[in-house]
């Protein structure tokens, strides 16, 4: 009797909450509408094997994704469930245009890349590379909308957690831009070239100069398939590792000429806004 009570009258432990598992599966469909008060997107989907057949749902999306969708666009991403939770992330354009084009470009930078062999960095001097990516607003850039103007480059990733590299890489950019104006330099465009095209679509890159206040209209951030990413690594000299789960690179920033030759270079953090503005008016 004594054990049934005391089995009885013990408290009995709560039991852990235990959060629910986190599932991905690839998802491509077509954007029906764009919801900005909700923050979400309805879109038209294929069937995604072993999970649900095609069908027409509403996901939530993050505010960078949201500011670039369009109806009729098509789209591929992450379909991401967290118990009752569905949300889109790593949103890519998945038109056969765009797509087309990004992969036929990529095609001919690693080609390129290949035949210069040793030689594949690029000195000042030598002329600027042809590549295609997406930018912010998720529209394909070619390197020629940038002929007959002078372009600063850079290669940054928007994770970046060191003050010093990326964050301060963007704060000179901007600065530059606004020396730039005032200074009456009129055909500069500034390009900030993500080191991290596997987490920096389109729609990060967007909110990223979003929440920064940048001006976009001279000032694109790109990002696209990683082997092209690569390619432009190698051939602009920037080194990139991962080194404890973290991305561990070198700072590069470049002045191409309105006739696309390399004609000024800095490395690392600490260069002068002034003089890259100097160089533009001299140019």
């Amino acid at each position: 009797m004594l054990v049934v009570v005391a089995t009885g009258c013990a408290k009995k432990r709560p039991a852990e909450s235990v959060a629910p598992a986190e599932e991905r599966y690839p998802l491509r469909g077509e954007i029906v509408s764009v919801n900005s008060d909700r923050k979400t997107l309805t879109v038209s989907h294929e069937a995604i094997p072993g999970f649900m057949p095609a069908m027409t749902m509403e996901f939530d999306v993050a505010d960078g994704d949201l500011a670039i969708a369009k109806p009729g666009g098509r789209i591929r991403a992450d379909l991401v469930r967290t118990g009752d939770d569905f949300h889109l992330e790593k949103i890519w354009p998945d038109d056969r245009v765009s797509v087309s084009s990004i992969a036929a470009a990529a095609g001919a930078l690693r080609q390129d890349t290949m035949a210069r062999g040793a030689k594949a960095y690029r000195e000042v001097g030598e002329e600027f590379p042809d590549f295609a990516l997406y930018d912010q607003d998720g529209r394909v850039v070619p390197a020629g909308r940038f002929r007959g103007r002078q372009i600063m480059l850079n290669f940054i990733f928007t994770r970046c957690p060191v003050a010093t590299m990326c964050p301060a890489a963007t704060r000179r950019m901007m600065a530059v831009q606004q020396a730039a104006r005032a200074a009456g330099v009129t055909n500069l465009e500034l390009v900030s070239i993500t080191l991290d095209p596997a987490f920096d679509t389109p729609g990060v890159l967007q909110e990223y100069a979003q929440v920064r206040g940048i001006d976009t209209g001279n000032f694109s951030f790109l990002t696209g398939p990683e082997p092209a990413i690569r390619d432009l690594l190698t051939q602009f000299g920037v080194i990139t590792a991962f080194q404890d789960g973290l991305l561990k690179h070198s700072l590069t920033t470049l002045l191409i000429n309105e006739r696309g030759r390399i004609v000024h270079r800095a490395d690392g953090s600490e260069w002068l806004v002034d003089e890259f503005v100097e160089k533009m008016r001299k140019e």
